[in-house]
């Protein structure tokens, strides 16, 4: 599968548990929403991320990617400690250069 480069270093970093390799693929000015709640900037979406990594002790399998330019959708399976797991979620990333601008994850 060729993922736009953020979105590598994203998954890269999210499967490794590097938090700030994660952090670092984003834009500073960079906004998550997830499970209904919005996230901007590096250290919110720090928080955010830990948070969830500990909570569901998730683990995302990319499966496709559609989209070009600045926009891609990352469809993916995720499993973890939540009920329902494991879940199909698509990962709704916008680019901007090499770094993530807005990331929405949703069902």
């Amino acid at each position: 599968m060729n993922l736009p480069s953020p979105i590598k270093i994203y998954l890269d970093a999210d499967r490794r548990s590097d938090g700030n390799a994660l952090i670092h693929a984003f834009a500073p000015d960079a906004i998550v929403r997830d499970e209904g709640r919005s996230h901007a900037g590096h250290h919110a979406i720090g928080v955010w991320w830990r948070d969830v990594k500990t909570k569901y002790r998730h683990e995302i399998e990319p499966l496709d990617v559609a989209g070009s330019g600045d926009f891609a959708k990352v469809r993916a399976r995720v499993t973890g400690q939540f009920p329902g797991s494991p879940a199909m979620l698509t990962f709704a990333f916008r680019l901007e250069g090499n770094r993530i601008t807005g990331l929405e994850i949703g069902a």
